[in-house]
């Protein structure tokens, strides 16, 4: 049977935190340290690794984290999660994203459809509409050939898929299986949909406008703004607009789209890039075949994921390492740091993945937790990062754990050597050098030049950043925040936090404002 308790009730927890603490640079250093880096790794789908051998783990760490995740149920959770249990307890839903991408358990039934099948079905729906358009068989009035494809969304509508589509966009060019252009139209600052609109040729442009409910403002704000657009240009808007959204909201039967697919309450936002919200725009841009490949890496690695083995797990390991991180260690903050260019967006992505999940401060039944729950989580690409806030992470008060992701080959394929060495070696060797300078350090009796080291970080490393090598990450750290929810005891699958600001601001609109929301009001003349 499931029990669900806070952390701070587990006996394993209070083992956990009684632990010897790990010198960090004193294993890192010399052999040591070569040591640990061949022996704390995990193979995970498409060929990835997750290498820990810079974090502040050894053997009795490690077993007692093994014992947390026995006592937690960890697996046991999981298995009610893809089995089609009530996890998501706040809206009283199921959560589904798994099903997406394969089969894990038993076969989930929900308002009297099996869920497996409605997801494939969809999946089949956009991969003849994108045939279609790619064939020219569906075109503008003008019977010419769509050339670019422009998601209107936010939130979990564009993060998901803008990071998903990048990570795989020069991929796709040296592979000859670029399709369409893709642009993203977000913010419903008036000056992001211009941007994007002046920079295509609408006339042949194939419009995505994504919102579960039909209602969402935002979207429905920028959807005018993008109809107007196209009237002023003499087009028909219906002719170049498809909608992705509920079965059951106002978009699903509407003549103002060429075509809808869908997508239901048991996958949030941040969990929809392998749903028909990414699944639309990444089969336009790429073809279907390339999408397909991306949710067979996801699959993979969530298979892995259901391994009762902490060490053959890698995303249960991450999670446990990052809960020991925060609970025990005290650490408040992680920073994503993607070695390729590709994922520039990664980052931007996992911030709202872990924190609108884990940004908690109550538990599954509403009661406040006593201890720290979702770390703040942000990043940038290196070697970027490393002349913007790396200094702080090198020497300043807070130590931060850090998680690299870097890959042995480009996507390109193409390179320069210069000073003996190519672009992508200068990449591979400033990651290699960040991480043991972290973990390592300098002493230096210029305290100025001094480095502490003991700063942890994990890699994932792969061969090359592909459409399954991309599924594969992307279900690793949504399985990861899925288990450090487990541990926390929190649903990590609503967001109520969202709400509020929402709430307010259609008061401010509706003029109904008194006391400093007037006052802030009037000082931006609405």
């Amino acid at each position: 049977m499931v029990t669900w308790n806070n952390l701070d009730t587990l006996a394993s927890f209070q083992d956990l935190a009684k632990t010897e603490r790990v010198n960090l640079a004193e294993v890192m250093s010399g052999e040591n340290g070569a040591e640990r880096v061949k022996n704390y790794s995990i193979p995970m789908a498409a060929g990835l690794v997750y290498n820990y051998a810079a974090k502040q783990v050894d053997d009795q760490v490690l077993a007692a984290l093994a014992k947390l995740a026995e006592e937690a149920q960890l697996t046991e959770k999981y298995k009610e999660l893809y089995n089609g249990e009530v996890i998501n307890t706040g809206e009283k839903r199921l959560v589904l994203h798994q099903l997406t991408r394969g089969q894990l358990g038993d076969a989930v039934v929900a308002d009297g459809v099996d869920k497996r099948a409605f997801y494939v079905e969809q999946q089949q729906k956009i991969a003849e509409f994108a045939h279609k358009v790619h064939a020219g068989e569906i075109t503008n009035a003008a019977g010419e050939k769509f050339t670019t494809v422009v998601q209107i969304g936010i939130g979990g509508s564009d993060l998901g898929p803008r990071a998903m589509y990048l990570a795989l966009e020069n991929w796709a060019k040296k592979n000859n299986l670029f399709k369409m252009e893709a642009q993203f139209i977000s913010n419903v600052d008036p000056d992001d949909a211009a941007a994007v609109l002046n920079s295509i040729d609408v006339a042949h442009a194939i419009f995505v406008l994504v919102s579960k409910s039909g209602t969402t403002l935002e979207t429905l704000t920028n959807e005018s703004f993008v109809k107007d657009a196209l009237k002023n240009a003499g087009l028909d808007a219906s002719k170049h607009m498809i909608a992705v959204t509920s079965e059951t909201s106002p978009l699903a039967k509407s003549d103002d789209y060429l075509a809808a697919f869908f997508m239901d309450d048991y996958i949030g936002g941040r969990f929809s890039s392998t749903s028909a919200v990414g699944g639309a725009v990444l089969s336009l841009a790429f073809g279907p075949e390339v999408f397909a490949q991306f949710l067979e890496g996801a699959a993979e690695e969530d298979k892995l994921a259901m391994n009762e083995d902490v060490l053959k797990n890698p995303a249960m390991l991450d999670a446990l390492i990052g809960v020991y991180e925060r609970n025990v260690l005290g650490y408040p903050a992680t920073t994503v740091l993607p070695y390729s260019q590709a994922l520039s967006r990664f980052p931007a992505h996992l911030q709202q993945l872990d924190m609108e999940s884990n940004g908690k401060s109550v538990n599954r039944f509403g009661e406040p937790v006593n201890y720290p729950t979702g770390p703040v989580i942000f990043g940038e690409p290196g070697t970027n990062g490393q002349h913007s806030f790396y200094q702080l992470l090198h020497q300043g008060t807070d130590i931060v754990p850090l998680q690299f992701v870097g890959f042995k080959n480009s996507q390109i394929g193409t390179d320069v050597v210069i000073q003996d060495s190519t672009s992508q070696q200068k990449l591979c060797a400033n990651v290699v050098a960040q991480i043991v300078a972290f973990a390592c350090g300098k002493a230096d009796e210029n305290r100025n030049k001094n480095f502490e080291g003991g700063r942890p970080s994990s890699i994932i490393i792969g061969d090359k950043l592909d459409p399954k090598a991309l599924g594969a990450l992307l279900a690793h750290f949504e399985n990861k925040i899925m288990f450090q929810g487990f541990v926390w005891n929190v649903n990590s699958f609503d967001q109520e936090g969202v709400q509020l600001g929402k709430v307010l601001a259609k008061r401010v609109l509706a003029h109904e404002t008194d006391g400093a929301l007037k006052a802030y009001s009037d000082l931006l003349n609405i």
